[in-house]
């Protein structure tokens, strides 16, 4: 089984095998890229809504990877209905794929190369330099926003 992502759809990804999206995923998607879903629809393709039990453990998966904040709610849903249909996510999204390899759940990128490594963000204060483990609004110390780092 793949979930297959918005991307999936505008780059017209053949699949081999059943397919399940989201219903978020048909409301990303204009004209032609929408009738592509719709015709997969129609031809079997499972359109699933995930467990809210399920959407709360990527929720902490993606906290514990630092990516929650560059995740849509669109997204967190897929990679929920990925791991309860224990299936191949197909996206092109390196924060969701870095979230689904937390989960154990399988990724197939589309058009671009897929992650190599799992990754822990960083947060750092762009005033004092200070680095967090968790992301916040502002720096607890001097005030000052905070970016995402790589570690390494």
């Amino acid at each position: 089984m793949f979930v297959l992502d918005s991307s999936a759809f505008i780059h017209e990804y053949d699949v081999d095998g059943p397919t399940a999206s989201i219903p978020a995923v048909h409301e990303e998607l204009d004209g032609g890229h929408a009738l592509r879903f719709d015709a997969m629809e129609g031809s079997g393709m499972h359109v699933h809504v995930p467990d809210a039990d399920v959407i709360a453990r990527v929720e902490r998966a993606a906290r514990n990877s630092g990516d929650a904040d560059t995740l849509s709610e669109t997204d967190v849903r897929l990679i929920a209905a990925a791991v309860e249909l224990d299936a191949t996510l197909v996206t092109d999204d390196y924060a969701m794929q870095n979230v689904a390899e937390r989960l154990d759940v399988a990724v197939d990128p589309i058009a671009r190369e897929g992650i190599t490594e799992e990754r822990e963000w960083l947060f750092q204060c762009a005033g004092c330099g200070r680095t967090f483990d968790d992301d916040r609004d502002r720096c607890p110390v001097c005030g000052s926003d905070l970016t995402r780092k790589n570690p390494s």
